[in-house]
């Protein structure tokens, strides 16, 4: 005798970043509630109309989003166990996307896109630990670091997990565990989705909240995103995939802070870019803080002709915590 086996639906979930009024944003779906919370865009996989998943992804991202897409690239797939939609039986097996949009230039934004805005989402509002721009967050050693002391005495051997993920002890933050640092939080059930899933929604959410929850495990797809963007900008050009067509070197910079989390020197900034060659002139000005500065477009227009390098950016800003 052979079981039935569960039925199993693919979905394509989305993490599609911009930058927009200088704050790095992702694309969020449906309506908050006391039950439900937010989600990234996502779609189902029909193969007998799409060739492949990535075509089928630009597809309903642009019907159903209304955006255009410039890079996509596939994480990983998330098929824990219990990823069911309310009232149904089947298993949701959700391959997670990375894709990045183009901010449109002031002139050439319709109005309709106005409108749009509310749908768009601060990317630091779901890991405010993860944004140094303004300095160490506050919020990592007022409440995350002794959460994490209190859950290490029942689970000493997630102790060096955390060291190495936290920068503590000597060891340095690095910008690109932003996956594993939300693993921990989700483990020590630090963050709502943990307690959801453990069937505790009735205890009292920690305060101030570590940030915003996404439905089912898409604030782990996001985590998963942004990490993966940190570290694929300093091999890949792909920051030029979140710029206008036209941007000046200071507007590059701050993008490319957004994406890191953290700040960097300017002059060091400006030699790196020049020493890639990737800009270009377009012969224009911006007026910028009362003085005009110069506008660039990258230099390859065409995906097939970039460079297989990136900017190779050092955060170097993020000090290890001593304790």
């Amino acid at each position: 005798m052979s079981a039935n086996p569960s039925e199993i639906l693919i979905d394509l979930s989305t993490a599609i970043l911009r930058q927009h009024d200088e704050r790095l944003q992702c694309r969020l779906v449906g309506e908050s509630s006391a039950t439900q919370a937010k989600r990234l865009p996502f779609g189902p996989f029909m193969p007998d109309q799409h060739r492949t998943m990535e075509i089928g992804l630009r597809h309903w991202v642009r019907e159903q989003v209304g955006v255009d897409l410039a890079h996509v690239e596939q994480l990983y797939t998330f098929a824990d166990q219990g990823r069911r939609a309310s009232g149904e039986a089947a298993h949701i097996v959700s391959v997670g996307y990375l894709a990045l949009t183009r901010t449109r230039e002031p002139d050439k934004t319709p109005p309709e896109a106005a409108s749009e805005d509310d749908d768009w989402q601060d990317l630091y509002a779901f890991f405010p630990w993860e944004d140094w721009r303004q300095g160490r967050p506050e919020l990592l050693d007022a409440q995350i670091l002794p959460a994490l002391d209190k859950w290490l005495e029942k689970d000493a051997q997630a102790a060096d997990r955390v060291r190495l993920a936290f920068g503590r002890e000597g060891a340095q933050w690095d910008e690109e565990f932003v996956l594993e640092r939300y693993e921990l939080l989700y483990e020590a059930a630090l963050v709502e989705e943990a307690l959801i899933d453990q069937g505790k929604q009735g205890r009292q959410r920690p305060k101030p909240a570590l940030g915003l929850a996404l439905h089912l495990d898409h604030r782990r797809i996001l985590a998963t995103a942004l990490g993966r963007l940190r570290s694929k900008l300093k091999y890949r050009p792909v920051i030029f995939d979140l710029m206008p067509a036209g941007f000046t070197l200071r507007a590059l910079q701050s993008t490319t802070e957004m994406v890191m989390g953290v700040n960097l020197h300017q002059q060091n900034f400006r030699r790196l870019v020049e020493k890639s060659g990737f800009l270009i002139s377009t012969g224009r000005t911006q007026r910028a803080r009362g003085r005009p500065a110069e506008v660039f477009r990258l230099r390859h227009n065409e995906r097939t002709e970039r460079p297989l390098s990136g900017l190779r950016v050092s955060a170097g800003r993020a000090k290890p915590n001593s304790k």
